[in-house]
């Protein structure tokens, strides 16, 4: 990773601002871009919470929290992530918000920067045709939140250049995270298999008349999940579920990919889980 200096973070929600809390405490230099300043500064504060938790549970030193915060810099402007060796774009799971994204990357980094999407759901191929150049792109799927989850799947698109795939995955590595190398298949590989299942989980909920409660402790102590299926998908929200969900039926016709009509209604009265304070279970907020 020595060709690695500066990481650029586009879209600093909840993914954009994990992945850079990741950069800055593995030591990189890191811009992170927002549209306007006002996200940029709260999700600033938000890595400096965590930063701040941390540091309180003895995992971090105060100096060490400190010098990684110095390293993350802000801007509304994309021409400030010029000088950046990659650049990860974290904005909303939608085709033609990340087409116009990359097109504006290409327009002011360098020729050998790496261009990667975080997207869960849509084609990298995809989303990398209009790039003049769609050998530097790459995917690059963190999970959430992206501090603590130790995966990410590099994903080769179509025309993704042996050397960006290897750049990637040593990038993930030095981020402290465990690549997987795969296709670029809808929904790759944890999502291929986590979201039929649990739209299962969810339909098994409302046939068998179990309590979230009761489904979650069959699966806990019964098949030995470390997370029930209700509490899983109250932590990823029901809006991004659902979102996923239909990206794979509509790209796959299968049934067990469409989102069960229970989890559509949630999405629909708000109830997406801890974020929104209720889902199948209540929070504090």
């Amino acid at each position: 990773m020595a060709n690695v200096r500066r990481i650029g973070v586009v879209g600093l929600g909840a993914m954009g601002a994990g992945i850079a809390q990741l950069a800055i405490e593995a030591g990189f230099e890191t811009v992170g871009h927002e549209l306007d300043a006002s996200r940029g500064e709260a999700a600033r504060d938000r890595i400096g919470h965590f930063l701040i938790r941390k540091v309180e549970k003895g995992q971090l030193e105060q100096t060490a929290r400190d010098e990684a915060m110095g390293r993350l810099r802000l801007t509304t402007d994309v021409r400030d992530l010029a000088e950046s060796d990659v650049v990860v774009e974290a904005v909303f799971e939608d085709l033609a918000v990340k087409h116009r994204t990359f097109r504006e990357l290409e327009a002011v980094v360098g020729e050998e920067a790496v261009l990667a999407t975080n997207t869960s759901a849509l084609s990298v191929t995809e989303v990398a045709s209009v790039l003049e150049r769609p050998q530097r792109a790459v995917g690059m799927h963190f999970f959430n939140p992206a501090p603590l989850m130790p995966l990410v799947e590099v994903v080769r698109a179509e025309r993704t250049d042996e050397e960006v795939v290897e750049r990637a995955a040593a990038l993930a590595e030095a981020l402290g995270k465990t690549p997987i190398l795969c296709a670029d298949t809808p929904g790759f590989v944890v999502n291929r298999v986590l979201i039929p299942l649990l739209n299962d989980c969810v339909r098994v909920l409302d046939e068998t008349g179990v309590t979230p409660d009761e489904l979650d402790a069959g699966m806990t102590k019964g098949a030995g999940w470390p997370l029930g299926p209700c509490a899983l998908l109250d932590l990823v929200g029901a809006d991004v579920h659902v979102h996923a969900s239909e990206a794979l039926y509509a790209k796959l016709r299968e049934p067990r990919m469409a989102p069960p009509p229970r989890l559509v209604r949630m999405l629909d009265a708000g109830k997406l889980g801890r974020k929104t304070g209720e889902g199948f279970y209540t929070y504090e907020r």
